[in-house]
Order: C-alpha cells, then sequence, then structure tokens
C-alpha cells in the first residue's frame, strides 16, 4: 500500500490570501499546504479521500492518470467543492465514478452538485454512482475492505478510515472509546493537528500527540495543519519519536 498525501492543509490552505506570517512567507515548499486529501494505492487501486477545491490541482501534480474510487469524511466544503473534476476521470475510463458517503453527507453533495442529478442532463457533467456508508458497518469500495471510524467535528459526525494497517482521520476534535478500538493495531495513523492554541472543533498539536500515543500506531502523521502551526522545520524537531508533520506530495509505504 503506497499513501500519496495530496494535500495536507486547514480550509484556507497555506499560503493563507494575504497573510504575510512566517509561514504563508517560507520559502520551504513544505510549507505549502493544499486542502486536506490523501490517496492510498493497494492491489493496483486508487481511492482518493476527499475532493476539496484543490482537488484538480492534486491530481495533476500526482500524476494519477486513474482513480477507482472516492470517499468522504464529511460534507464541508474545503472536502468536497472540487468534486465536479472527477468527469475527467468518466471520460477516460468510461464510467461513472463510485462515490462513498454517509447519507448525510450525500444530501450536500446532491444539493451543491443540483445539476449532476436533475432529470435533463446536461452533455459533459460528472457522473456519479452513490453508496451509502456508516460508523456501523465495513464496506467494500475498489475491491478493499474499508472500516469506517466516527470521530466529532465539534458536534458534526465525521468520518475516519481505515485500510487494512492504515488508518486516516481528520477534523476530528473527539473520539469516543468504542471507535478508538477501531484504530488500536493500526501500522500508520494519520490526524489532524490544527495549530498549537485551543480549538472548539478540531485537535490541537498536543491533544493530536496524546491521541497518537495513546493509540500506539508506529508511526503516525499530522495533516489539516493551519498557517498558525508554526513551519513545518520548526515543529517537526520538537515531536515524539514516531510522530511526524505530513506535507504535500509525501508518499509513505505500508
Amino acid at each position: 500500500m503506497i499513501v500519496t498525501f495530496l494535500g495536507t492543509g486547514t480550509s484556507q490552505g497555506v499560503p493563507v490570501i494575504g497573510c504575510q506570517c512566517a509561514v504563508c512567507t517560507s520559502a520551504d515548499p513544505k510549507d505549502n499546504r493544499l486542502r486536506s486529501s490523501v490517496m492510498v494505492e493497494i492491489n493496483g487501486k486508487n481511492i482518493v479521500v476527499d475532493t476539496g477545491p484543490d482537488f484538480r490541482y492534486q491530481m495533476l501534480r500526482a500524476q494519477v492518470k486513474r482513480l477507482d474510487a472516492i470517499l468522504f469524511t464529511h460534507e464541508h466544503k474545503d472536502h468536497i467543492a472540487g468534486l465536479d473534476d472527477v468527469r475527467a476521470f468518466n471520460h477516460m475510463q468510461h464510467q461513472a465514478m463510485d462515490i462513498y458517503a454517509h447519507p448525510r453527507v450525500q444530501e450536500s453533495i446532491k444539493r451543491d452538485f443540483h445539476y449532476v442529478f436533475t432529470e435533463k442532463k446536461y452533455p459533459g457533467i460528472p457522473l456519479l454512482i452513490l453508496h451509502d456508508i456508516s460508523k456501523d458497518q465495513p464496506f467494500i469500495a475498489a475491491g478493499e475492505t474499508i472500516i469506517p471510524i466516527e470521530a466529532m467535528h465539534y458536534m458534526l459526525p465525521v468520518l475516519g478510515f481505515r485500510f487494512e494497517g492504515f488508518t486516516y482521520i481528520t477534523d476530528a476534535k473527539t473520539i469516543s472509546e468504542t471507535e478508538k478500538e477501531k484504530i488500536r493495531g493500526s501500522k500508520v495513523l494519520v490526524l489532524n493537528a490544527l495549530q498549537k492554541g485551543s480549538h472548539i472543533s478540531h485537535l490541537t498539536l498536543s491533544e493530536a500527540i496524546a491521541l497518537a500515543q495513546e493509540i500506539k500506531a508506529e508511526r503516525t502523521y499530522f495533516t489539516h495543519l493551519s498557517h498558525t502551526m508554526g513551519k513545518h522545520a520548526d515543529v517537526s524537531k520538537d515531536l515524539p519519536e514516531g510522530i511526524f508533520i505530513a506535507y504535500d506530495g509525501l508518499r509513505i509505504k505500508i
């Protein structure tokens, strides 16, 4: 299994429009972060988690030639806004794209991309096949069994996903003990870590470190970082052993 971090930034991305802080003006490419997304390459299939506003560029940058399924964590714009660009894969692969999302998330997709679901369809629109998922049972996407994991994004339930020994969770603030059991035993864990200061709906750096140390994966990577977190190099040097800051374009083998 190969995991590619397509984007590791928060909802505004990094640099933030108009910001002149040390992170947003950094010359280190690891401080440039598109909206959060990963691609999992497993058994010859490509599965993407979330299609934010940067989805088109992420596909071009990673030179993705085929996409077999898309999973959605939740319905916020920084996670679904780029879905229209899936039509390039529809055209190349001559088939509709399988979309896996909670029914609540599907309602947002149907509202935001209403033209995809009208009775009289305009030529060239995305072709989507929607599949219901929930925290209650594993599902199969692109031939792979995936375990959904519920976390709370303040008061909004969001889903993370476990692919064999790899678990991806973003936009979490709290995770119940029952759902943590689904994560234990992961070789690689990805968690959101927004910033050092307190936040109502995201894990902070210290909270993410504490959760990583509780789960005890062999390696943990932090994603969904804000520019207020600090520079990649500065934050990385102070992390405990086995915990890393992810960056756009990072590829890890599991």
